[in-house]
């Protein structure tokens, strides 16, 4: 079994898209140690709760002290000794020091094609900028933002005069696809990086 980190801080969809894979026996060899999350009351943290999975609690809400939590953040996953950590909706820059200590351990899902559109509020970029085709990213976490090597992605088609809901709804159900495929790739050691390139067996 390899053993899960989930990191999220959101409604947690795709939390839920890659914990009915592994109960539908997509993803076979997974075992998720804990959602990790620098808020309460989010729907990842009820879909762990409904799975009995444990979380533990970040703070992030004092600024200033920044340093700390992102250093309490580092410690809590390397006691966890996670085989991949998930970064599904997690909205904070992980600390390079953890980032370092799990190089090409960490998998990020992100809301365009890499490299258009990184950071905050990608479906909104990507409508504003007038794109025809937007799509999902699942990649490895490097030191930068949304920069690491690219496992998959998933081109969407804009409609046009289409809303940014509309938008994401469309992306997110490409996120949901790749990030399950991307784990299964990652748990049955078929993932190979070369430098910027990910070869897949």
């Amino acid at each position: 079994m390899k053993r899960i980190v989930v990191l999220a801080s959101g409604r947690g969809s795709n939390f839920r898209a890659v914990l009915s894979a592994i109960e539908d026996h997509r993803i076979a060899g997974a075992h998720i140690l804990a959602l990790v999350s620098d808020r309460s009351g989010t729907g990842a943290e009820q879909i762990a709760r409904d799975a009995n999975i444990p979380i533990t609690l970040v703070d992030y809400s004092d600024k200033s002290k920044r340093a700390s939590s992102d250093e309490n953040l580092t410690k809590v996953i390397s006691n966890l000794a996670p085989d991949c950590v998930l970064a599904l909706g997690f909205m904070r820059i992980l600390p390079e020091k953890l980032v370092l200590a799990f190089r090409h351990k960490i998998i990020n899902v992100h809301p365009s094609l890499l490299p258009a559109f990184p950071g905050m509020n990608a479906q909104k970029q990507a409508l504003e900028y007038g794109v025809r085709v937007t799509g999902a990213t699942v990649h490895f976490v490097d030191t930068g933002v949304d920069t690491g090597p690219i496992i998959l992605q998933s081109a969407v088609q804009v409609p046009a005069g289409a809303t940014l809901e509309e938008i994401t709804d469309l992306i997110q159900a490409e996120e949901h696809r790749i990030v399950v495929q991307a784990l299964d790739l990652f748990l049955k050691d078929q993932i190979q990086v070369d430098g910027r390139k990910v070869l897949i067996k």
